[in-house]
């Protein structure tokens, strides 16, 4: 029934439906049935089969499809009937309705119910229906302002999300939509053919024009607007077209890219019209101009970001430092360090480094009893995600757990502090249920429930060691830290053996396999084929081999030999040009987010597992080091894959 599901085999489903009766997985078989045919369903289908298998995730991820489709349909008297009972509440576009919904009936001035819409509509990446609908609805109601509608056409645009920009124009400048489609297909040859931006609506074609081709071409788009479209432009138009050249400048590491994103976003009359990425990329690029962080522009590009962005702890990190740089014990400064310090995190780590303390394993809450560990075994979501994991369904498996622990109904005996929210598992029924993945090493989901818990932790759950005996010989045996494998290894697959990412990496260590046979060939590994990639003893070899070949060559920076695992080697000995940084800096400054923040975790991953193997107090920062340019002395660069 998975297989005809993913093939959209609706006779197959309901063929089988049947013989899936009082199956453990049950309510699975009966989601993937009707499902498949829900816009054929009759709401008393969908009611049988919410009140069956009410309270299960299932039922709940049922409601989230209906409420789309009722969406769709305008259907607001059903909509308004099931969406209160949606509890997981975590679709934008669902939650877009229910504000379009809301606005329909009272349709008067309500700014925290447009600010919402502007936030999920804005946030959305591809276009959708309930929030453009929304958005709509708050734009005839003047809710929304049509600067709101431009900007989302903006960021629409950065992304080249071509059809989410139109569909914002709709909304406010029909008669343009034409022309988002020549100015998309073609900024350069758009702004050569103008000459004038008189009107509103032609001063906001030519910015979604300059901001196009700034994403591509920003060289162009400075020249563009420097020397023809400056002061056809209100000053916020100018601003974001600035912000976005400099983004995309400070996004190319080396030699002189920083100094020049600087200078783009020196342009910028007021930080309060960038966007909070616009925002982040100054703030990176002032941290790395010189040997020496423009603090001020730092703390200037912070404090202009949107409160939410503030508190990220990336942010507070480098807000204190900025604080801290010319008054060491500047009092906002040091409470904001302190206000992140822990072992959590990569940047809480270095807080903690910071306020003058080392990072150690944190005391064992107190172990669980009987009654917790039973309630964990006699949860039934549990028990059907394990059953789902363990027959091979682990997609589904991990979104059953997920909701069960999440929006668990909390017992009233509990007896918790620190609750995960007031549907969620309290803290020590979280421990209990990473115990239970645990006991069944069931890793990713022992690690991702218990790093829930706010007001303790237990490392031996966090930060298990699976195949402790060897991946220590091994590492030790090639000279490797295996605090430093443990802390990849846990990034890279969470210890699932039958991992296999979406690009054909595999194992434990996620292996390509034509770096596997390249490491396999370096290392005289004979008689090897990448199947064996699936044999757990193999894999470590393998993956091990290849990350003290990638350590060795960029010079033991463990910051860029993670980078290099993860994006290629190539990419991070681009990345080291330019000025010697720190590596909390460079690590902030890589261009790809998923590759920045993979190395900042596997190096704080790496600290909290040394503390753990070597019983010791250890630093972060002595992991990280200085990088830059490649010492010329320094023999030829390896050929790595």
């Amino acid at each position: 029934m998975s297989q005809a599901f993913k093939r959209g085999d609706k006779a197959r489903l309901t063929l089988l439906l049947p013989q899936a009766r009082s199956h453990t997985l049950e309510s699975w078989a009966a989601y993937w049935e009707l499902k498949a045919r829900l816009e054929q369903a009759s709401t008393p289908e969908v009611q049988d089969f919410l009140a069956r298998y009410a309270g299960s995730y299932q039922e709940d991820r049922l409601r989230n499809d209906w409420l789309l489709l009722l969406g769709q349909r305008r259907d607001w008297a059903t909509f308004a009937t099931e969406y209160p009972s949606f509890r997981m509440n975590d679709d934008p576009q669902v939650r877009c309705y229910a504000l379009l919904a809301q606005s329909l009936q009272n349709p008067g001035p309500n700014p925290a119910l447009a600010q919402e819409v502007r936030k999920n509509w804005h946030a959305q990446r591809d276009a959708d229906d309930g929030c453009t609908a929304a958005a709509g609805q708050l734009a005839a109601s003047q809710n929304l302002t049509p600067l709101d509608i431009w900007r989302k056409a903006r960021l629409a645009l950065e992304g080249n999300r071509t059809r989410a920009a139109r569909d914002a124009v709709q909304i406010i400048a029909p008669e343009a939509l034409d022309m988002v489609s020549q100015l998309s297909a073609n900024p350069a040859k758009f702004l050569s053919d103008k000459y004038l931006a008189i009107r509103s609506v032609r001063k906001e074609l030519i910015t979604l024009a300059l901001v196009k081709l700034a994403s591509t071409d920003p060289e162009s788009a400075t020249a563009q607007l420097s020397n023809k479209w400056a002061l056809q432009l209100t000053a916020e138009e100018r601003n974001w077209v600035w912000g976005v050249i400099g983004r995309q400048v400070a996004t190319r590491l080396g030699r002189q890219p920083a100094a020049d994103a600087m200078y783009y976003f020196s342009k910028v009359s007021e930080d309060t019209d960038l966007t909070d990425d616009m925002l982040a990329w100054k703030t990176r690029a002032a941290l790395r101009t010189t040997s020496q962080p423009q603090w001020s522009e730092v703390l200037k590009a912070i404090n202009a970001m949107s409160e939410e962005a503030r508190q990220n702890p990336s942010w507070v990190y480098w807000k204190a430092r900025a604080l801290l740089a010319g008054t060491p014990q500047q009092p906002e400064g040091l409470a904001l360090l302190q206000s992140i310090a822990s072992v959590r995190g990569f940047y809480e780590q270095l807080a903690l480094e910071d306020l003058g303390q080392k990072i150690t394993v944190p005391p064992r809450p107190a172990p669980l009893t009987a009654p917790e560990k039973d309630a964990a075994l006699r949860n039934p979501g549990l028990n059907r995600a394990v059953y789902a994991i363990a027959i091979g369904l682990r997609p589904e498996g991990v979104r059953e757990w997920n909701y069960s622990t999440s929006l668990h109904q909390k017992s009233s005996n509990s007896g918790n502090s620190g609750n995960s929210g007031e549907r969620g598992m309290g803290e020590r029924e979280l421990l209990a249920a990473a115990q239970f993945a645990c006991d069944r090493q069931i890793w990713d989901r022992c690690i991702n429930t218990s790093e829930r818990t706010k007001t303790v932790m237990d490392f031996e759950q966090r930060f298990p060691m699976p195949f402790r005996d060897t991946v220590v010989k091994r590492s030790q045996a090639i000279n490797l830290d295996p605090s430093y494998v443990y802390g990849l290894m846990r990034q890279e697959s969470r210890f699932v053996m039958d991992a296999r990412s979406g690009v054909g990496a595999s194992g434990l260590m996620q292996v390509m396999p034509a770096t596997a046979r390249w490491t396999a060939k370096k290392i005289g590994l004979s008689g090897f084929s990448p199947d064996q990639l699936s044999d757990r003893d193999t894999n470590i070899t393998i993956g091990t081999a290849y990350l003290k070949i990638a350590l060795d060559d960029l010079g033991g920076s463990m910051a860029m030999a993670a980078a290099a695992y993860n994006a290629g080697p190539s990419r991070p000995r681009a990345w080291r040009n330019g000025p010697a940084l720190d590596a909390a800096i460079w690590a902030e400054n890589v261009p790809f987010s998923e590759t920045r923040d993979y190395v900042k975790k596997v190096l704080s991953n790496s600290s909290n597992y040394a503390a753990i193997l070597t019983g010791q107090p250890q630093s972060l920062k002595s992991r990280l080091g200085r990088i830059g340019p490649r010492d010329a002395a320094a023999p030829p660069e390896e050929n790595l894959p």
